[in-house]
């Protein structure tokens, strides 16, 4: 069942519902950036998941207080210079702005692990490259209109690129495979 919603806020609320309310009764909830895709464990649980649903709009945002993860970024990335130069700021400011910033994860797509954040300060909000790299490294922290993200492999990609990190994001071994959820607060912190 796909389920439409207004915004990433009330994919969350809405996902965090469902885990509390009917958790034995789905495979998988994936919260995007306006949807919460719910696969049921069996067809004849979709009448009581679409209640839960039709409640979960009553009821305010779920409880639960998210989880923090603090990523730690050389701030040495192809495009910081180019970024500074078409905001305005210093080199030193765009660092600033961009690791002072709380971001919350709206949703994860384009490649496993790959997290987007929101909550990057407005001043950086820069369209993407006109043509995208053929391979951006794995660890890439970049920004791209009014997100963040690190690429968790090497991929072709058209962000803007600001630094890197060391974290890894995407292992496929790990249990989760990326530490990043939607919801998940994230910082980064200068090296």
């Amino acid at each position: 069942m796909l389920v439409e919603v207004d915004d990433a806020a009330a994919a969350h609320t809405l996902a965090g519902h469902l885990r509390e309310r009917a958790e034995d009764q789905v495979e998988e909830i994936v919260p995007g950036a306006r949807t919460v895709l719910v696969v049921a464990r069996e067809p004849r649980l979709l009448p009581g998941l679409l209640e839960v649903v039709a409640a979960a709009g009553a009821c305010g945002p779920a409880a639960r207080e998210p989880t923090e993860v603090s990523i730690a970024v050389e701030y040495d990335g192809d495009d910081l210079a180019t970024v500074a130069r078409l905001t305005g700021l210093s080199v030193e400011e765009v660092v600033r702005r961009h690791s002072q910033a709380r971001y919350v994860v709206e949703f994860l797509g384009f490649a496993p692990g790959f997290a987007y954040l929101a909550g990057l300060d407005p001043v950086l909000h820069l369209p993407r490259l006109d043509s995208p790299r053929p391979s951006v490294p794995a660890g890439s922290v970049a920004i791209a209109g009014p997100h963040a993200a690190v690429y968790p492999r090497s991929s072709p990609g058209g962000w803007r690129l600001l630094g890197r990190t060391d974290a890894v994001l995407f292992d496929v071994d790990a249990d989760p495979p990326t530490p990043l959820a939607a919801g998940t607060v994230v910082r980064f912190e200068p090296r």
